[in-house]
């Protein structure tokens, strides 16, 4: 579904930000057939470059579902009962006995040599497989690669993250963080200037960044934003600095220095200034009045 266009990935950007969130760098994100030898040789290709695989999707009870039969073939393992997932499953769809066939009965089969972690919202238990290696870096654990299965739909997949690998992946994980800090971003948000013409302002500050911070322009429907970044290399007292020496020559067309949507931008402005705003719509449906209402507080100066 996501590759013939009928489901568009929202998964990966959201594990994106998170992963970024607690220091790990996002290296590759991939999209695979439900095929078997696709699925094998992404596995290789992704353990030839990574030291943490995360792998979302396929992991439901009907015949299209293949990742955890292709898992237990890469891992060279096999499916047993495991009891924790099957009373699981029988608390989850305890006032809906429908569901409980012999289809569901299936995802109580888990990989023996995977560790397990509970899914609290779904039947699909979350699966961590070790790959030895010799190798050692920040995120290798006891010698050890990792592939963290996880289910595919959003809100599993996000509960998952938050409540299971993200943590496991903190308490698990060797090494120290590196000494000049975590991964940082900071961006802010322009309008009224083209992309060429910023770049060309900005063109003596940028090139005098320091090797360890990198400038991204990122221009949509109207609006630029700007994100200095820097990956464990860089202190935030560091990148505040070089924002600082940035602000002057950008004043003009500066128009918040989070990465905020448009609507909150404006919804921000209205209430620092005690002014309301009202919307009058036709061809647009509405959907201006919904972007300005969704976010908290929009009593306050949507009227």
């Amino acid at each position: 579904e996501l590759l013939i266009g009928q489901v568009v990935d929202t998964n990966s950007a959201w594990m994106a930000e998170r992963l970024n969130e607690v220091g790990i760098s996002l290296y590759q994100i991939t999209s695979v057939h439900d095929e078997s030898e696709h699925i094998l040789q992404a596995l290789d290709e992704a353990f030839s470059r990574a030291d943490i695989v995360l792998t979302t999707g396929g992991l439901g009870p009907t015949k299209d579902d293949i990742t955890k039969h292709v898992l237990c073939e890469y891992f060279a393992t096999s499916l047993v009962e495991d009891s924790r997932v099957r009373e699981h499953i029988h608390e989850l769809y305890k006032e809906r006995p429908d569901v409980l066939n012999r289809l569901t009965a299936t995802q109580w089969l888990v990989p023996e040599s995977a560790e397990i972690l509970p899914n609290r919202v779904g039947s699909a238990p979350i699966m961590v497989f070790r790959k030895e290696v010799e190798k050692t870096s920040k995120f290798v654990i006891q010698n050890s690669k990792l592939l963290i299965a996880m289910p595919g739909v959003p809100h599993e997949m996000q509960i998952a993250m938050t409540e299971q690998v993200l943590p496991y992946l903190r308490l698990k994980a060797k090494g120290e963080k590196s000494k000049a800090g975590d991964i940082i971003h900071r961006t802010m948000v322009l309008s009224g200037i083209p992309e060429s013409s910023l770049a060309i302002l900005i063109e003596d500050w940028e090139n005098a960044l320091p090797p360890t911070m990198h400038l991204a322009y990122l221009p949509k429907d109207g609006i630029i934003r700007l994100r200095l970044s820097t990956y464990g290399q860089a202190t935030m007292g560091e990148i505040d600095a070089q924002v600082e020496a940035l602000k002057p020559l950008i004043s003009n067309y500066i128009i918040a220095t989070d990465d905020l949507p448009l609507e909150i931008i404006l919804g921000n402005l209205l209430k620092g200034r005690k002014q309301t705003i009202s919307t009058a719509e036709s061809c647009t449906g509405g959907r201006l009045a919904a972007a300005l209402n969704a976010q908290s507080g929009s009593s306050a100066f949507y009227m």
